[in-house]
């Protein structure tokens, strides 16, 4: 039996059709004394107390057992109950990924709320619609700053009470603003075990657990409705393929021996799903990282074997394991050569002799401290959320970081494909999920333009049981965002793929964001985007062109590593920035970059001009979203004088 057929027909303890309330109380129940979280000390000034978390000492991570968690949510869902929380009613979660929003979810979920996301960095005005839209009852927030922007707007709301996860100060006078102990508390006096059964299975699976609102990259964010049906489904198919399978030998597994660290929003899809959902569902540990700015030192203190991050994420860490081996006393040419021979081992079939000794000095080197940094245990990554450079994945590979690269929607719970343990193919997304049926619609593109590709190039639709039934209150968008073949509703992604002769995918671009240059050629950004990822000296890359002669490029050059390296060949940069990125040293070393990377693309999608940066694309300057995917739009609107001068001629 191949691991195709032994993924389609395992089943064990995970996989059911509970729902997602359930599915949490047999896991707590199977794990009772095993650690479920890990969290941080001196990173919060949280309300529930020590008698109900015991606090950890500052800097350190403490954790709580299945029971303790289980305790904590049953508290919580009969203190929501208590509050006025009844099945069907949407409550928000407005907060960074901690510990206690997996609580609070989980408590809401048992009440048989419908938890609705707000992320953490929106505005009053994001706040007012994200709970407005969905008709809100309530919100849980963060802290006083959270509280802050839902009181400037809550006039235009319908909202019976506010709760705050860490403790607040001067808002004792209202009975409807109440901290997470306050909530704990009431539930504790109050909890009934029956009754709380009874709340858990009183909910289907065809029943709304969550509104997920898209980012917003392009209009208003839509809010999708997912079931707790779709969300089940997905951690069934995500169990099917990362589960302790027999099958699977040494190969890694999700399972309850896993530890993760979780640092993405749990206000997205994917976190959600991937390193939330499916987590607790296989009795797994999750630790909370303080923030994406001290991962390095939260690896290596959680000490996980898997992640899951998106790309840009990837290619900070790998910046800062470069950065970190170069002030170690490592020589950049040293760390280069590594890893090309760790590429080269990686992707020979039969290394010999020779190649053998390289790469084991090569690991002893420059690798094993790699892994070190990130905790010494990870197994395996995987990444979502956004295309991989297929440079920077061989690479991880290559460091014995394998990371397992994956693709979904909101829309799809989210997992549509992901690499299995198997048999990764970098550059791909992985085959489709057990039970996710595809089509590609190869109509949407000019198929001359992917001549070259063996197998079929489209737009990629979706069927499966993990797929919304559509966005909240919108039936116009809902109809669009369907269409019926062969009798079935197919999901259109949007984006355009390369499903080749062997059954994996690969991604190409957006289908809204190709360009289509003014002598007809088309050009998919992402892959010449991502060809930067893994580059020195070009931290990021946006690639313009539509309806213009040849492809330009927006960049943001690495400063500090050009000053470093115009250092050592005895140039002075610039200390002002924007000094810095027109001087002919940076402009020189970065057209080197273009040089070295326009062969691996056809003529047409090289590009021919750029303009350099100095300010890089963040979420805090509205130039990224929460899930770091490029704001394509704003970028152009904030650069408009460099894209007309890259054109001027």
């Amino acid at each position: 039996m191949n691991w195709q057929e032994a993924e389609r027909e395992y089943t064990d303890e995970v996989t059911g059709e509970t729902n997602l309330a359930r599915m949490f109380e047999d896991s707590a129940e199977r794990h009772a004394g095993r650690p479920a979280q890990m969290f941080k000390g001196g990173v919060y000034d949280r309300s529930l107390t020590d008698s109900v978390v015991p606090a950890a000492p500052e800097g350190e991570f403490r954790a709580i057992s299945y029971d303790d968690m289980r305790t904590i949510v049953r508290h919580l869902a009969a203190g929501f109950r208590d509050l006025g929380v009844g099945a069907g009613d949407r409550v928000g979660i407005f907060s960074n990924t901690r510990m206690e929003w997996a609580q609070c979810d989980f408590g809401l979920l048992s009440a048989g709320a419908v938890v609705t996301t707000v992320y953490s960095g929106s505005s009053s005005r994001q706040v007012r619609y994200l709970l407005d839209d969905p008709n809100a009852s309530g919100v849980v927030v963060e802290n006083a700053d959270a509280l802050s922007h839902v009181l400037e707007v809550e006039e235009d709301l319908d909202l019976e009470f506010i709760v705050s996860m860490d403790r607040l100060d001067g808002h004792n006078e209202r009975d409807d603003i109440l901290t997470l102990a306050d909530v704990h508390d009431r539930g504790a006096e109050r909890f009934d075990r029956d009754e709380y059964e009874s709340w858990v299975d009183s909910r289907g699976l065809d029943d709304l657990a969550s509104l997920i609102y898209t980012s917003g990259t392009t209009g208003q964010p839509k809010g999708v409705q997912l079931t707790h049906g779709n969300f089940r489904a997905n951690v069934n198919q995500i169990r099917k393929r990362y589960g302790p399978r027999p099958d699977k030998g040494d190969l890694p597994v999700i399972d309850d021996n896993t530890r993760t660290v979780s640092y993405l929003p749990l206000a997205h899809v994917f976190e959600r799903l991937a390193g939330h959902f499916e987590m607790f569902a296989s009795g797994a540990c999750v630790g909370y990282a303080e923030s994406p700015d001290t991962l390095q030192e939260d690896f290596a203190a959680v000490q996980p074997n898997a992640a899951t991050s998106v790309p840009r994420v990837y290619e900070k860490i790998y910046d800062a394991i470069r950065e970190q081996a170069e002030t170690s006393g490592l020589r950049s040419r040293i760390f280069d050569w590594a890893t090309d021979v760790g590429v080269e081992y990686h992707e020979t079939e039969d290394p010999g002799v020779a190649l053998r000794a390289k790469a084991k000095l090569a690991d002893k080197l420059v690798f094993q401290k790699v892994r070190e940094a990130l905790g010494g245990n990870v197994d395996f990554l995987i990444s979502g959320g956004g295309s991989l450079s297929a440079e920077l994945c061989a690479l991880y590979h290559a460091m014995g970081l394998p990371i397992m690269e994956g693709y979904g929607l909101t829309e799809t719970a989210p997992v549509v494909a992901v690499n299995p343990p198997e048999e990764p193919k970098i550059g791909t997304i992985g085959p489709p999920v057990v039970d996710v049926d595809v089509y590609i619609d190869e109509e949407v593109v000019e198929q001359a333009t992917f001549a070259d590709d063996p197998g079929q190039v489209g737009e990629l639709l979706v069927h499966g049981p993990n797929v919304t039934e559509g966005y909240w209150e919108k039936p116009g968008e809902t109809t669009q965002a369907f269409t019926e073949i062969d009798g079935k509703q197919w999901f259109r992604t949007g984006d355009v793929v390369h499903r080749r002769p062997d059954g994996y995918i690969e991604f190409r671009e957006r289908s809204k964001q190709i360009l289509v240059l003014s002598t007809g050629k088309n050009v998919a950004p992402a892959p010449i985007e991502d060809a930067f990822a893994a580059s020195p000296v070009v931290e990021q890359c946006m690639v313009v062109g539509d309806g213009e002669k040849f492809v330009g490029a927006l960049m943001v050059p690495n400063l500090e590593r050009l000053r470093d390296e115009a250092a050592e060949d005895g140039t002075d940069l610039p200390d002002d920035d924007e000094a810095a990125v027109d001087h002919e040293y940076v402009q020189n070393r970065v057209r080197e970059e273009v040089d070295r990377i326009n062969p691996q693309f056809e003529t047409h999608e090289q590009i021919k001009q750029f303009r350099l940066v100095t300010e890089e694309f963040t979420e805090e300057n509205d130039l990224l979203t929460p899930t770091m995917k490029k704001k394509r739009r704003n970028i152009i609107d904030v650069h408009d004088e460099l894209i007309d001068d890259i054109y001027a001629e």
